[in-house]
């Protein structure tokens, strides 16, 4: 990617988070993570026309964001809100899916609660979520629920929720290769484990005795991260930054952006030629 390729679609002062997914632009504005002011934006894929389709308020400190075609649901993680939430495309009938806080007063202070990246496998009728801890505490977890709450269950006291992947040091942003049953994640920890990308297979480690793989190393505080699947690649950025590409295996590192500020989410599109 040469300088000339990069173009600025928004700029704002505000704190946007995550990020964009195919044939939508969405945008999640962090907002004061003190204050339950967060909200969800959507515009044109050339940052013409947005609008707040989560208005302020709706949500505390959205991170990660997904797009699910089929439902045509958005799903997002809501850190200091200690929620997994979704809604309509278009921001009508905002559910929350789980509730971590266990009655803590939001904004929420146990980075045990924080839920940060989510990714969803409509197939499987799961989604999956991170759960960052501390920063570098080896508190990190990586959970998975069905995509409906059981009849008599709540957010809160749900009892499908299975945890994957624990004590790993700070893992941020998801993204899943259903056909070959993948799950990938950035790590925003310390090295040797974090400041990376890892796989896993999407089912828990205890089940099947394969830890995670660390496939890209040496980022700035890992963040974003999208799967083009297929191209067989995977988009990364770090807030140091910088975007990075590889293959789905690690191999093909390219470093395609640096020292463009603090860069958080990242997502794929195909667009028309010409677009």
């Amino acid at each position: 990617m040469s300088s000339a390729s990069l173009v600025t679609i928004v700029d704002d002062d505000q704190s946007f988070g995550d990020s964009m997914r195919r044939l939508l632009r969405s945008l999640t504005n962090m907002g004061d993570p003190k204050r339950n002011d967060g909200s969800i934006m959507r515009s044109d894929l050339d940052g013409r026309n947005m609008i707040a389709i989560v208005p302020p308020g709706g949500t505390f400190t959205p991170k990660q964001l997904q797009l699910e075609k089929r439902s045509g649901k958005l799903y997002w993680s809501d850190r200091e809100g200690m929620r997994v939430m979704r809604a309509n495309l278009d921001g009508s009938e905002i559910e929350t899916l789980v509730d971590t806080s266990l009655g803590d007063a939001r904004p929420g202070s146990d980075q045990r609660k924080w839920c940060v990246g989510i990714a969803v496998d409509t197939g499987g009728g799961k989604f999956y979520w991170t759960q960052k801890g501390g920063p570098n505490a080896g508190l990190g977890r990586i959970f998975r629920a069905n995509i409906q709450v059981a009849q008599g269950q709540s957010a809160g006291n749900r009892r499908d929720i299975e945890l994957l992947y624990d004590n790993l040091p700070e893992p941020i942003d998801l993204d899943l290769d259903p056909v070959n049953r993948m799950l990938y994640w950035t790590d925003r920890g310390d090295p040797p484990r974090g400041n990376t990308v890892n796989r896993a297979p999407m089912e828990a480690e205890a089940e099947t005795g394969n830890a995670p793989e660390i496939l890209f190393t040496h980022l700035m505080e890992g963040i974003g991260l999208t799967l083009d699947l297929k191209g067989g690649r995977m988009f990364i950025t770090d807030f140091g930054g910088s975007v990075y590409s590889a293959n789905l295996d690690g191999s093909n590192r390219r470093t395609l952006l640096v020292a463009a500020g603090n860069l958080t989410g990242i997502a794929y599109a195909q667009v028309p030629s010409g677009y």
